[in-house]
């Protein structure tokens, strides 16, 4: 049986990143596994209009190659959208822009098997043997890259609720209720909140948007803060002990689940010109935690149970759609079983992800993609960051830095200096 030197489990924008940067490379032999038919990123939020939240920098390859046939901006001139591009005079391409490049790219990658869905994994003391339906890969290493799942609260498990990522397909059936509540505070709620109240004169339904957070926080995107999407941050984060990073990951949200400040800004102006006709059918509520849901199957409607953290009250609402805003975890596929016991665990059960990405014993056989926000911190998720991941990845397959890799790029300082600084000169 041919031993690659990778598979590669999942193809979303990460993966899909190595397998653009591995394409040119004659002595790396990888194979991208994917159980969907085609490349398709969150077709349930790709509304009209609404952007990314990086700049197009933060494509697949550019971080790492600018030099790439497949970056952006060669996907742009490829396609004849250079120069309307360049006039917008936009950093941030639009969502439904990104996923068409993303799928350009796919398109010229021969590495990548579609319709191919692993059904375990095992390993035979050599080397990974990777089973699907219909073929088994064998491989010395392993990159995951499967993504993330929404998260449902526990009170949630009754009704046709849905989550944000499901939107689009049942936004018609929500604007035939008389009433729909978004629950969530970051940029999938504010765009679905938005997209809903424009249409809210037209349908006639009671519009709620309810949140736990103590306001609707934008994302910080200052430039001092932006240097915590970095290599010296990465190793900083990575380093503290467990409970340290996981309040920390509480206490940062707002730098990378925020709404971008210009969304709220066009959620206000849309509420100050609808109200110019008489009292938006709307309600928003911050410091408020949905507690309980009870479906009234005969009536139709939710009634859900909330609690005001400032004031500590608590009182209920009624609503026929509910729409959870929630966000998105990380999963560890049960796949993974048969080799459980040579990876690394942390004390709650998530992978013990190491500064280069790898999670296995040995410590170059298996790495991760967006499953590490636990110990890399806001650099996870981060699209821009991608890149550089999988630079540092190829550099534990191959043995060699395949792309440049920065070791630091932040004028800051995260962690206590190693000695004392001295006290300045002073002339007397």
């Amino acid at each position: 049986m041919h031993t690659h030197d990778f598979v590669a489990i999942g193809v979303g924008p990460f993966n899909l990143g190595l397998a653009a940067l591995t394409a040119g490379l004659p002595d790396v032999d990888g194979v991208f596994l994917e159980q969907r038919a085609e490349f398709d990123w969150h077709p349930g939020l790709m509304l009209d209009g609404v952007t990314i939240q990086v700049p197009f920098l933060a494509d697949l390859v550019t971080m790492a190659d600018p030099t790439s046939k497949f970056s952006f901006l060669n996907y742009l001139k490829q396609v004849g959208r250079l120069y309307p591009f360049y006039i917008r005079e936009n950093w941030y391409p639009l969502r439904a822009e990104y996923n068409e490049y993303c799928r350009w790219v796919a398109g010229q990658l021969p590495s990548i098997r579609w319709n191919t869905r692993v059904d375990t994994v095992t390993h035979d003391g050599e080397a990974y043997l990777v089973h699907t339906a219909g073929a088994t890969f064998r491989a010395r290493k392993l990159v995951l890259g499967i993504g993330t799942e929404p998260r449902v609260p526990a009170a949630v498990d009754q009704g046709p609720w849905l989550h944000s990522a499901d939107y689009l397909p049942n936004k018609e059936r929500l604007q035939g209720l008389d009433s729909i509540t978004v629950v969530g505070s970051g940029q999938s709620a504010a765009e679905i909140y938005l997209d809903l109240l424009n249409d809210i004169e037209t349908y006639g339904y009671h519009l709620s948007w309810i949140t736990r957070s103590p306001r609707y926080f934008p994302m910080e995107y200052t430039k001092l803060t932006l240097e915590m999407t970095s290599p010296d941050y990465i190793r900083y984060h990575q380093a503290l002990p467990l409970d340290v990073r996981d309040r920390l990951g509480r206490e940062q949200r707002n730098l990378y689940k925020g709404i971008s400040g210009d969304l709220v800004d066009a959620i206000y102006d849309t509420l100050y010109a609808k109200s110019l006709r008489g009292p938006v059918p709307t309600t928003l509520l911050t410091n408020t935690a949905l507690e309980n849901v009870i479906w009234d199957a005969a009536e139709q409607r939710y009634t859900l149970a909330l609690h005001h953290a400032e004031q500590g009250q608590s009182f209920t609402a009624g609503t026929q759609g509910l729409i959870l805003a929630t966000g998105y975890a990380p999963r560890v596929p049960s796949f993974l079983d048969p080799v459980r016991d040579r990876i690394r665990w942390d004390a709650r059960g998530r992978f013990d992800v190491a500064v280069d990405y790898a999670v296995d014993l040995a410590g170059n056989e298996v790495f991760v993609q967006n499953a590490e926000e636990h110990t890399h911190s806001v650099n996870a998720p981060d699209l821009g960051m991608g890149p550089y991941r999988n630079s540092v990845i190829l550099k534990g397959i191959t043995g060699r830095e395949v792309y440049p890799i920065e070791e630091t790029i932040a004028f800051q300082q995260f962690g206590a200096p190693k000695a004392d600084i001295p006290k300045a000169l002073v002339k007397s």
